[in-house]
């Protein structure tokens, strides 16, 4: 006869097999007080992976953000409500962001230039306009990326 294997390796199994029954298995776990249960490695994982999104969707909202900007500026003859709509959008979502996670607010002035580097590919590649056409350095500040009525001259 074999001995039962722990609760822990069998969730460990799950998260394998079954992500979603383990999230589910997992909170349950949790709600419940049964933490000698919980497959904490895992778990720590997905927490961190999770903060590591959040990062991400506040880079890619920021450079689609700076992309249209820029777009905007050196392109008047081709302004659209379209690309108002994708400024107001992103301006929204990066709201939302640092409505749910205040801290992040430093982390999107820590990679402000960054993003603003990238956009400037992003928007050469499809204007067709030359890299060297946006400046390298920032026509635009954080506050006014965020400020919902500025949009550039």
């Amino acid at each position: 006869m074999t001995a039962p294997q722990p609760t822990v390796f069998i969730n460990s199994q799950l998260y394998e097999q079954d992500f979603y029954l383990w999230i589910e298995t997992t909170a349950k776990q949790l709600k419940e007080g049964r933490f000698s249960e919980v497959d904490l490695e895992n778990l720590i994982e997905e927490i961190e992976c999770m903060g590591r999104s959040e990062k991400h969707a506040l880079e890619s909202n920021l450079v689609v953000l700076l992309m249209h900007l820029l777009k905007y500026k050196y392109q008047p003859d081709k302004r659209s409500n379209s690309w108002k709509g994708t400024i107001r959008e992103h301006r929204r979502r990066l709201r939302i962001t640092f409505k749910d996670s205040p801290s992040l607010k430093p982390y999107f002035q820590e990679v402000f230039t960054e993003c603003y580097q990238d956009a400037r590919k992003q928007a050469s590649d499809e204007t067709g306009l030359s890299l060297d056409t946006f400046p390298v350095e920032s026509l635009f500040t954080a506050d006014e990326c965020l400020d919902e009525d500025f949009l550039p001259d």
